[in-house]
């Protein structure tokens, strides 16, 4: 059974940072392409970052410069590193594995 599993949201300030992290479980993770998504409140969900099996990274070009991701093949672990965080960076933030499975989300609110 594929389990995807994040954490690390919260509030934070504007122009703060925060780190996100997707536990994964089911899946050969170091053959695994992963991605992050997020869902605004009244927006459709929308893609961040991916980051493939052999390490190689891609953005949305709304977070180009501010958001990195990486992957820690002994941990299982997918992180998406956030920087220069704006309100509009507000929204659940979402691990997948296209196409089709996604893990439970974890809040990020970013103050004004």
């Amino acid at each position: 059974q594929v389990q995807l599993v994040e954490s690390g949201g919260g509030l934070v300030q504007f122009g703060g940072s925060l780190r996100l992290s997707c536990v994964v479980s089911g899946v050969m993770f170091r053959l695994t392409d992963f991605n992050w998504y997020r869902q605004g409140p009244g927006q459709q969900r929308e893609f961040v970052a991916q980051i493939n099996s052999r390490g190689i990274s891609s953005f949305a070009d709304f977070v180009k410069g501010r958001f990195a991701i990486s992957r820690d093949n002994d941990k299982n672990t997918v992180y998406l590193q956030m920087n220069s965080l704006k309100p509009e960076d507000t929204g659940a933030y979402y691990c997948n594995i296209r196409p089709r499975y996604w893990g439970q989300g974890t809040q990020v609110t970013v103050s004004a």
